[in-house]
């Protein structure tokens, strides 16, 4: 079975990952896919180097996030070119690591992906959808609290991301993780990892 993870920031996706992993499944993490792709001697630098720019690319030969993110932010066709730059590479790459998953003998693959939602493509290729759900505020709070950020920084994160509702739209089976503790996240994450078959 591939089970899409989504959840929007704060929401403790990362950590309903690591609860299914100990469950048994096995997690591709498309974040630090996405991250490889644009380190020192990633697949997406020299052709985000070719499209905007050596300057977009640091000393080490990594993209430079800071320079990129203030670039997007302020730019929707540059993001829409650097998600077309980024996206098939990472795309191939959670194939990949899907199929070796499967080759391996995992019941279930879990496909941490954060734009789950806002990429049309990946609803096609999945069993389920489990979004991890909790308020607005609850999402500030944690994220003020985890990265020492103010909440406007942490709010434009947000609204640059799916709308709750539509993530929740989406979703087959649902996480609500507002008000509870670690143990009650883990038991209610086991419960939803026996009908994924683990």
């Amino acid at each position: 079975m591939r089970v899409g993870l989504t959840g929007g920031i704060g929401s403790g996706k990362s950590t309903v990952a690591a609860f299914l992993e100990q469950c048994g499944a096995a997690v591709v993490d498309a974040d630090a896919i996405s991250r490889a792709a644009t380190a020192t001697g990633g697949s997406a630098i020299a052709p985000i180097s070719a499209a905007f720019g050596t300057h977009m690319i640091d000393a080490r030969g990594a993209l430079d996030r800071v320079k990129m993110r203030a670039k997007v932010f302020q730019d929707i066709e540059a993001r829409k070119l650097l998600e077309s730059i980024i996206h098939p590479l990472v795309g191939a790459a959670i194939e990949a690591a899907t199929q070796e998953a499967r080759a391996g003998g995992a019941r279930c693959v879990v496909l941490d992906i954060p734009l789950l939602v806002e990429s049309a493509h990946w609803r096609k290729r999945l069993d389920k959808v489990l979004v991890v759900d909790c308020s607005t505020e609850t999402q500030i709070r944690r994220v003020v609290q985890r990265n020492a950020l103010q909440a406007r920084e942490v709010q434009a994160v947000i609204d640059s991301q799916a709308p709750r509702l539509t993530r929740l739209a989406a979703a087959d089976c649902v996480i609500s993780n507002e008000d509870l503790s670690l143990l009650q996240l883990e038991a209610v994450t086991r419960q939803m990892g026996a009908h994924f078959g683990l």
